[in-house]
């Protein structure tokens, strides 16, 4: 016994010995690369053929680390962290619209109702080309900024409608979005809860949201977290523990560093375990969106009705940092209750690469249900005409559902949107588009003209110029076909962005309530219980 004592305890002093060497290595390494990168800068900044700015040489070393971690690991420098704190703490005001800003203007892509913008008669679509003295050309940082300000501050804004300038001043107003911006009861006894965001007060919005609705005689939940981007974890957790009891783990976050392992419960009695329940998600639906829809599928306790979301499993926690700046740090992976982590992406080397599918893990639900790790969370009703393919993301990035949008507004002010007809909507957008300088390339295609230059320059081009020139072809017609298969995207889309000019945010819930794939697949599944439980079980 003695013996076996003696040997553990040497295991525990080789053990320790060699954990101490291993950071005493990492210090080490950090200091002698430290020392190294010290030197570079110095010489640089003492000998390099033009002049170089210290802070502008350090912010670009400083942005190309991170590039290499992912996307969510940042830097903030002094200011950035003042501003993020006026936000927070709510000494912050804005105009009550959302922009795009661009290097000679201000778009406004969005307005909400009664705000300073909105009673200054502003309008989607309007270009600032001015704020107060300053024009936007001739601004070099983000312009946007300047909208901002203390609360019932004036600004006097230039802007263009239909390429006439206009000038309107405002004051500033603070404006608190709601996490739950509609809510209703249908006909069929079904309580709709639209959740945005996962802010500070999303929980206690959605309890007297469904507290309401139950009052009201709500027998069945609809709660749609689409478009929604995440927010805060505790948020999540407050929000899945009104569905299940007290004391059922939601998510797990795992990490190199031991104090960020952690198990996240509920800590409340649950408002109602039984009530049935359809969570609606789309391609981004992420972060906490999808630790509740993740958590509640692998508890079997909702059927999840959409597409596939974002997918993004990880965690980050900001890191105070010298001369009054910080760095928000990924920490760690999360995981639901059932172990899948629902990261989508690797970062190597800075590049975001896709998990194959091939490589999903298989996990299984309280029941035993087959549920995979490694894309986003799948849902249990996949509904395709509602999701985004490359083609009708690159018409939203470049403005082409907005532009169309405009015109028919233009077109027509007084529409009575009771009356809003969507059957020739989709073929006017393409002939609108084919009227514009869009031209769509995929990415396949896009890959293609690199592979042919490469060919170019080992001399191989020539030898397969016709296979080339044919599969080129063939990808072409591919990409035409996607705008015909695209018919249900867009029209949707179309819909939503002409809807708002009209009735603001409101107008495209009331659309969706009653057009809506997504939400009348839910309806019919919640209305038949034998189909609904034959997903859960």
């Amino acid at each position: 016994m003695k013996k076996k004592i003696i040997i553990s305890s040497l295991t525990l002093v080789v053990m320790g010995s060699l954990a101490f060497k291993t950071v005493k290595n990492d210090f080490f390494e950090i200091a002698k690369q430290i020392e190294i990168f010290t030197n570079l800068y110095k010489e640089i900044n003492m000998n390099y053929v033009d002049e170089v700015s210290p802070a502008e040489l350090m912010d670009t070393a400083i942005s190309a680390m991170l590039a290499d971690l992912d996307p969510y690991t940042v830097y903030w420098d002094e200011q950035q962290v003042i501003e993020g704190r006026i936000k927070n703490q709510g000494d912050y005001a804005g105009i009550g619209a959302d922009i795009e800003s661009y290097s000679d203007k201000i778009l406004i892509k969005s307005l909400n109702k009664d705000s300073p913008a909105d009673q200054a008669g502003l309008k989607i679509g309007d270009e600032i080309i001015q704020i107060n003295s300053i024009n936007i050309s001739d601004y070099q940082e983000d312009a946007g900024k300047l909208l901002q300000g203390e609360t019932g501050t004036t600004v006097k804004i230039t802007f263009k409608r239909s390429g006439e300038a206009q000038k309107t001043k405002l004051k500033r107003k603070k404006h608190e979005k709601k996490a739950v911006p509609y809510h209703e009861l249908l006909e069929d006894k079904t309580g709709y809860i639209a959740l945005d965001q996962f802010t500070k007060t999303a929980s206690s919005e959605v309890i007297s949201t469904f507290k309401e609705l139950k009052s009201d005689g709500a027998t069945q939940i609809i709660l749609d977290l689409r478009s929604n981007p995440g927010g805060l974890l505790s948020e999540a957790i407050n929000i899945t523990n009104i569905f299940v009891e007290k004391g059922t783990t939601i998510v797990t976050t795992k990490s190199v560093i031991e104090k960020y392992n952690k198990t996240y419960v509920t800590q409340n009695k649950a408002l109602d375990t039984e009530i049935p329940l359809v969570v609606l998600i789309n391609q981004n639906s992420a972060s906490a969106s999808e630790i509740v829809s993740g958590s509640l599928q692998d508890l079997d306790r909702a059927v999840v009705i959409g597409s596939r979301s974002f997918g993004k499993g990880l965690v980050q926690r900001p890191k105070k940092l010298n001369y009054g700046t910080q760095a928000k740090i990924t920490i760690s992976r999360y995981y639901t209750p059932s172990g899948r982590s629902i990261q989508a992406l690797d970062y190597i080397d800075g590049v975001a690469v896709r998990k194959k599918e091939e490589t999903y893990q298989k996990f299984e639900t309280r029941n035993g249900r087959e549920v995979f790790s490694g894309g986003g969370i799948l849902p249990d009703v996949l509904i395709d005409n509602e999701g985004a393919n490359a083609l009708t993301k690159a018409l939203d990035e470049s403005n082409m559902l907005f532009g169309f949008a405009n015109t028919y507004y233009a077109e027509n002010p007084q529409l009575d949107i009771s009356n809003f007809k969507t059957e020739n909507l989709v073929s006017d957008f393409k002939k609108y588009v084919k009227k514009s300088d869009f031209k769509f390339e995929s990415k396949t295609e896009k890959e293609l003209h690199k592979l042919k230059e490469i060919a170019k320059t080992e001399n191989i081009y020539t030898n397969v110029d016709k296979d080339f020139e044919a599969l080129k072809k063939k990808v072409k017609n591919s990409e035409n076909q996607l705008f015909d298969d695209s018919n249900a995207q867009l029209k949707l889309s179309l819909a939503k962005e002409i809807i708002k000019r009209y009735t603001y945010e409101k107008g495209i819930y009331d659309y969706l309530l009653n057009k809506g794939e997504s939400i009348a697949k839910a309806k019919k599944l919640l209305n038949d219980s034998k189909a609904y439980q034959s997903i859960l079980k």
